[in-house]
């Protein structure tokens, strides 16, 4: 788990102390992600989650490292933002957000790493995140995932943990679904709903991932609507209370109702693959562009 670096300060040397911990460290917030009066939303314009020039507002942990990233495994090259893909962790907002029209693009690197060097690139999208840093398995803060690996764009996943005392925390959503070849559960608009937690099924899949997936570098399914490595992906999440929506390039392909949290800090995962992001925005619902419009 993740945890926050402490410095005892001695008086005479406190501002020595204070450059060396600044620049080695990024300590995370301490506000807690269910209080809706922390929640932020965009009313009348959007908010640029990265910026294009630096990382302002957000803070990195690594499973290895903490808040430590001494391999550079986020960085901004080039107006990207650009995941090396090292390691397991992520990239969070120091903000917790609410009811909002998320655009974000993306498109696959070339490198992968360690076990996953010749699986599928992988990596995910975080949403109302709460607990504690690293609450998963030292990895990611526990969360609803909107999954980004090849074949997989859309699923949704329940991240489980455990806040900052150690205590489980709860998450739970309520989605559309059948069954494919193979018995697993699928979003299909118009089914009957069920309501799936963390200590049951916690993956719902797109309504189209392919029966046959593998997990193998470069798989593309026959249905994917994701644009092929290297070309830009948009991915268009819409939290509205506890109804979520997810589009890729323009294609709703999931949907989920009733979710526990409904809001928190958003993340982006390192997992084994390199990605990188050009466009991370919260509208105000109704007012973002149309989903599938790449710019």
């Amino acid at each position: 788990m993740l945890s926050i670096p402490h410095t005892r300060i001695v008086p005479n040397c406190c501002l020595l102390l204070l450059a060396i911990f600044s620049s080695t460290a990024m300590a995370a917030p301490v506000d807690d992600a269910s209080d809706p009066q922390s929640a932020i939303s965009p009313t009348d314009q959007a908010i640029k989650l990265f910026n294009g020039e630096n990382l302002d507002g957000l803070y990195t942990g690594l499973e290895d490292g903490k808040y430590e990233d001494p391999r550079g495994v986020f960085a901004v090259t080039d107006g990207l933002l650009h995941i090396t893909g090292d390691g397991f962790g992520g990239i969070l907002t120091e903000q917790i957000y609410e009811n909002y029209h998320m655009v974000l693009e993306f498109k696959w690197g070339e490198k992968t790493w360690g076990d996953r060097a010749g699986a599928a690139r992988d990596s995910g999208l975080l949403i109302h995140s709460s607990g504690a840093d690293g609450g998963y398995d030292g990895k990611w803060m526990p969360a609803i995932e909107v999954q980004i690996i090849e074949g997989g764009v859309g699923d949704l996943i329940m991240v489980a943990g455990v806040d900052k005392e150690g205590v489980p925390v709860p998450i739970a959503i309520t989605c559309e679904t059948t069954q494919d070849r193979d018995g697993e559960v699928i979003w299909q608009a118009g089914e009957p709903r069920q309501t799936f937690d963390k200590d049951h099924y916690r993956r719902i899949n797109w309504s189209g991932r392919d029966p046959d997936w593998e997990d193998k570098l470069g798989f593309r399914g026959r249905q994917d609507v994701d644009s092929p490595v290297g070309e830009w992906t948009r991915l268009d999440v819409i939290s509205d209370g506890g109804h979520i929506r997810v589009y890729v390039n323009g294609t709703l392909v999931n949907e989920a109702f009733d979710t526990t949290p409904r809001r928190g800090r958003l993340q982006l995962q390192t997992e084994l693959a390199e990605v990188f992001f050009r466009r991370w925005e919260l509208w105000p619902i109704g007012q973002a562009p149309e989903p599938g419009i790449l710019q």
